[in-house]
């Protein structure tokens, strides 16, 4: 297959549409597997394009559409995520989000709203496609186990899928880059939830009491030597804690109780282990040394994304014809996860990241950040991307 630069001038076209269906998505955010009326449009906008296998209620409320080539060939998987997160916006935009302590932080909006235009190219070229696509509308990336959920459903069955391609827009890579790169690309993550239980009383006899608050304090500290002093330097590891919380009533009253949970990071699979194993070790036996107890909870949660090199070579072809090569960055991998990893674990897969940082207009907060936006220069760009490096992958592995 020729692929010629009206491509670009197609996409183009329907720019306007592109930009104004994620700021749809922007205005109007849901939750993981409340995603009803994203996916509704998602459902209905595929069937107008011309789908005919189109199936909802994956994962509660995913989408699935398969679209056969006029050339046989393997199936290819290509992934976005619809759901939001419980922040309150502080963006001054006319797009922002219109639900109280909902908003659309991590850039899934962009990335439903780039799938669906890359559907439509691609069913345009239906009739020369080599192979499949299963275009896999996932909701609940954001902690609710939405890939793993959409795999239970089948979304990898009929058609079987040999190979799975996801996109995220990135806010520390400027417009006009994108990034793929070889091996592990995101970390895997666990999470943890602790209750430390002490003897409260008056601060001024600390020696009738046992501290909670000052249990808590010495396991947060204690537990970065983890990663100090028991993860081999050369392999990366992160213990963060997001929440403490204990006493609050008043200065002279010592802690009866105090809870924290935190993040654990990490690329390789035994690190992942060997943490899960000390970290539950190391607070209990802090808690009992300081004459106290804890209860931890610990959840383990998704693997690493690894993509595969030989996809991942694939992808980064279409995206310098996209935006030149000097532009398609190999690294770092960094510590953030995502659940595209249960795609990568079971099938070769790449994620691969699209600028959306733009300093000049303020564009800059992180991921996660009231104040995320992004560059929708980002969105057209995608698109181009994403269409190209599935007509790549499939016609590489065309059957002659």
């Amino acid at each position: 297959m020729v692929l010629t630069v009206s491509l670009r001038d197609e996409i183009d076209e329907w720019l306007p549409e592109l930009v104004e269906t994620r700021r749809d998505f922007h205005r109007h955010p849901e939750l993981g597997l409340e995603e009803v009326r994203t996916s509704g449009i998602v459902a209905d906008r595929l069937r107008a394009i011309g789908f005919e296998d189109v199936r909802t209620g994956l994962a509660v409320t995913g989408v699935k559409a398969v679209l056969r080539g006029g050339r046989p060939g393997k199936t290819l998987l290509l992934r976005a995520d619809m759901d939001a997160l419980p922040i309150e916006e502080q963006n001054d935009v006319e797009y922002r989000s219109t639900v109280a302590g909902t908003m659309h932080a991590c850039g899934h909006d962009g990335h439903t709203a780039i799938l669906l235009s890359a559907a439509r190219m691609l069913y345009a070229r239906r009739d020369e496609i080599p192979g499949t696509i299963v275009f896999c509308f996932q909701p609940a990336e954001e902690g609710r186990g939405g890939a793993r959920r959409m795999i239970e459903d089948g979304v990898l069955e009929d058609p079987a899928v040999d190979a799975a391609i996801g996109l995220h827009v990135m806010s520390d890579v400027p417009v006009g880059n994108a990034v793929a790169v070889d091996g592990p690309t995101l970390s895997g993550a666990h999470g943890f939830s602790v209750k430390v239980q002490g003897s409260g009383g008056h601060g001024a006899m600390p020696h009738k009491t046992v501290d909670a608050l000052l249990i808590a304090a010495e396991i947060v500290t204690t537990l970065q030597t983890l990663v100090a002093r028991e993860v081999n330097p050369q392999q990366a590891a992160v213990i963060s804690i997001g929440t403490l919380h204990a006493g609050g009533t008043a200065a002279n009253i010592i802690a009866d109780s105090a809870t924290l949970s935190g993040t654990v990071r990490w690329f390789d699979a035994e690190v992942g282990d060997y943490l899960a194993e000390r970290i539950p070790a190391l607070i209990e036996g802090i808690a009992a040394s300081l004459r106290g107890s804890a209860e931890v909870e610990y959840r383990r949660g998704g693997r690493p994304t690894v993509n595969d090199p030989t996809v991942a070579a694939t992808v980064r072809e279409a995206l310098a014809e996209v935006v030149g090569a000097d532009k398609v960055l190999t690294g770092p991998p960094i510590m953030a996860s995502e659940d595209f990893s249960e795609f990568t674990h079971r099938l070769p897969s790449t994620f691969f990241f699209v600028g959306s940082r733009d300093e000049a207009s303020g564009i800059v907060a992180e991921h996660h950040h009231p104040r995320f936006d992004i560059d929708e220069r980002c969105l057209p760009l995608g698109v181009e991307m994403m269409t190209r490096a599935a007509l790549h992958w499939l016609e590489s592995n065309a059957e002659n």
